[in-house]
């Protein structure tokens, strides 16, 4: 059966990450989350002190690039892929609300994004992967076979954040999680560079009355068909 590349492009907290982690096991793919990539990039920007107030000093980060290296190592517990920032499993930090505040406006530099979708265009040689951002269907795999757009109104979107964020013991509101969400919509897709769109050739789904289990049951019947004809 002859393997296929699946792009899946949307806003943020539609589940994207969630759904094509499961599609890629079930389908036996490789998995890559590229979001959790310029995750670590701000995280790195951050510990570095090149974030402040609300503010990222792209000069210094630019000529920083290089000694950023991003890998995935399987986690057996979970079942997925953690990421590995330069040579530290960062995981659980690139999760954080501090980090999600300021990854759009890292994401949105031109050299974070050129450097990364290298990466990722490197990884996606060999077919047989389901990769999730914001510009995988139309920046890094023009051709994928398949291309999702996942989402869902942003009251929705931020109620499954904040539920995720308050499990995870941080000390925030609904209306601080609902600001963000909106915030990182503008940036995403307003930006210069690849921003958040939809394709023409995209199938967009919207979740928002949707049960995870679903969504699934839909992408994946949408993916066995595009391999089938593949």
């Amino acid at each position: 059966m002859k393997s296929i590349v699946i792009a899946i492009d949307g806003h943020s907290s539609t589940g994207k990450s969630t759904v094509a982690k499961k599609l890629a096991k079930e389908l036996e793919y490789k998995y890559v989350d590229t979001g959790a990539m310029y995750r670590a990039v701000t995280l790195f920007a951050i510990r570095n002190n090149w974030i402040r107030n609300a503010e990222v000093d792209e000069n210094q980060l630019i000529e920083n690039l290089s000694s950023v290296e991003i890998n995935f190592e399987y986690n057996p517990e979970a079942g997925t892929n953690d990421v590995i920032l330069n040579g530290e499993n960062v995981e659980k930090e690139i999760r954080a609300m501090e980090v999600s505040e300021h990854v759009s406006s890292v994401a949105k530099i031109d050299e974070v994004r050129k450097k990364l979708v290298e990466i990722q265009k490197q990884l996606g040689d060999e077919k047989g992967i389901v990769m999730d951002g914001r510009d995988i269907g139309s920046v890094v795999f023009p051709d994928a076979e398949l291309k999702i757009f996942m989402t869902a109104s942003a009251d929705i979107r931020a109620q499954r954040r904040f539920n995720e964020l308050k499990e995870k013991g941080e000390d925030i509101t609904f209306e601080e999680v609902l600001k963000n969400v909106k915030h990182r919509d503008d940036i995403d897709s307003n930006r210069k560079n690849s921003p958040l769109i939809l394709s023409d050739d995209a199938i967009k789904i919207d979740n928002s009355e949707l049960s995870q289990e679903e969504q699934f049951e839909i992408i994946l019947n949408l993916a066995k068909k595009r391999i089938a004809s593949a």
